[in-house]
């Protein structure tokens, strides 16, 4: 459950290097003393941080956890050319560099540092908290929402014309690259019958309410990611895990269907499940996101606030 009073918190815009490059973020640190468990956040794809990752950070942080809310390279405010190029291998550096910043922070505790993503975030955190333990690096605990974990399924929402017309600008894309010329971009969500990433009756609305309030992040995204999709399989990545990991599934998502995911979570050594009868961008906003918001709190209340903690890093 929830804590009935709020606790007081700070944002405050912060950077890390990545790669070649620099994510760009936000800070949320709990008023109240540390060190504190800590949260390291990012979207799916296209997304970036104001597209309500920040209504999770708030929830969050007034519940007395630190949150590392970021932006991919090549997206938001974050740093890295050409934009919107969306590389698998680099977010996933980009994670490992947001958890080695987030270990570096005063006051915070690096034993108890969890990951959280959503959609194809989502699937990058499996993957990426697998790395880590293999590193020998610690995660306390994981929230994989709605996540990405099949590509071939993903793939298969797209009707066989939809999917021709991507895989032709992903193609003309990729070997343009090869050349330096600029990227073609294919839009991410689409309406039905039109060309996109996505383009499932929910997903241009459902992305469009993610995108409202002032956020200036655009509807695309270079098209050369298309032939990566269907060979990711970030699910697979579960098994590996001896952390907890919390799946919140939407029952009828359009974008990452919920079969595999479940497949997937059911070999998860200390996985949770949550099922909910909402769709992939119902999850942020309204009931949906009030219910996801609570059983996600619930779960890293029991899974980090329960851990011993180390005393704050020096910074």
């Amino acid at each position: 459950m929830t804590s009935q009073t709020p606790i007081p918190f700070s944002a405050t815009p912060t950077r890390f290097a990545s790669g070649d490059a620099f994510c760009a973020g936000d800070l949320y640190l709990p008023s109240t003393a540390g060190p504190h468990p800590m949260i390291v956040m990012a979207h799916g794809v296209g997304g970036v941080r104001t597209m309500r990752l920040d209504a999770f950070a708030e929830r969050f942080a007034a519940q007395g956890f630190a949150c590392l809310v970021f932006d991919y390279r090549h997206f938001g405010e974050s740093g890295g050319e050409p934009r919107q190029l969306l590389d698998i291998d680099h977010q996933q550096e980009d994670w490992h560099s947001a958890l080695a910043h987030a270990r570096t922070l005063s006051n915070i505790d690096p034993s108890r540092i969890a990951l959280w993503g959503t959609s194809f975030g989502g699937g990058h955190v499996l993957a990426v908290a697998a790395q880590a333990q293999a590193r020998g690096q610690t995660v306390a605990a994981v929230v994989a929402q709605c996540p990405f974990t099949h590509g071939l399924a993903s793939s298969l929402t797209l009707s066989p014309l939809t999917s021709l017309k991507v895989s032709a600008l992903a193609m003309s894309d990729r070997v343009g690259s090869w050349f330096g010329c600029a990227p073609r971009m294919v839009a991410v969500a689409a309406k039905p019958g039109e060309t996109g990433l996505m383009n499932a009756p929910d997903a241009y609305d459902g992305y469009t309410v993610l995108r409202k309030a002032g956020c200036t992040a655009p509807n695309e995204v270079a098209a050369r990611f298309a032939l990566d999709i269907i060979g990711y399989y970030p699910g697979r990545s579960a098994k590996k895990i001896s952390a907890p990991v919390l799946f919140c599934v939407c029952e009828t998502d359009s974008v990452a269907p919920a079969g595999p995911t479940l497949r997937y979570a059911a070999q998860a050594a200390r996985g949770e499940i949550k099922t909910y009868r909402d769709g992939h961008f119902d999850i942020y906003v309204g009931d949906a996101f009030e219910r996801v918001v609570a059983d996600q709190i619930e779960f890293l209340n029991r899974h980090l606030k329960a851990l011993p903690s180390m005393p704050a890093s020096p910074g």
